[in-house]
């Protein structure tokens, strides 16, 4: 049995720094319904290829009531160069500090690679009721069509 938040479970509150450098919280978007994507790297194949499958469809989250929110370690200005690059329209937050929310989560862990042992992210998308606690949980995602089950269950939500 995991000791880390799961459906039903209320999101942990711990703030992470946009790209602007200002700082945001979950509770920030209290009464709304929130998306929250972690993913290992801003501008690797798989990261570009989520986040501009959810900046593609952020007015349809819009609509429905959704807010987005990009989350990897990286730094913000790195996230700001990864906007530009690519055009995003969705919000990047970097969770870089120690015991940050993808730790409290638990998607921040050990990872193996050709043979190589390093601490990453693994792909984990959250749905966040109105109520601040966690609707629906997609663990490993495979980004292809992601975007659009996330958007199906907000919808749904």
């Amino acid at each position: 049995m995991s000791s880390f938040p799961g459906v039903g479970d209320p999101l942990p509150d711990i703030a992470m720094i946009l790209s602007d450098g200002s700082a945001v919280k979950p509770s920030d978007y209290a009464g709304r319904k929130l998306v929250l994507f972690f993913y290992p790297k801003d501008d690797t194949p798989g990261c570009t290829t989520e986040n501009k499958d959810f900046s593609a469809l952020s007015a349809e989250f819009e609509r429905a009531g959704t807010a987005l929110l990009g989350v990897s370690k990286d730094t913000a200005a790195k996230h700001l160069k990864f906007i530009a690059k690519h055009e995003l329209t969705t919000p990047l937050a970097s969770d870089a500090e120690t015991g940050g929310l993808s730790d409290a989560l638990g998607i921040w862990t050990e990872k193996q690679n050709y043979g190589r042992t390093y601490m990453g992210m693994v792909r984990t998308t959250y749905l966040v009721g109105t109520d601040g606690r966690i609707a629906r949980v997609w663990n490993k995602v495979k980004v292809k069509g992601h975007s659009e089950e996330v958007l199906a269950a907000a919808q749904a939500l």
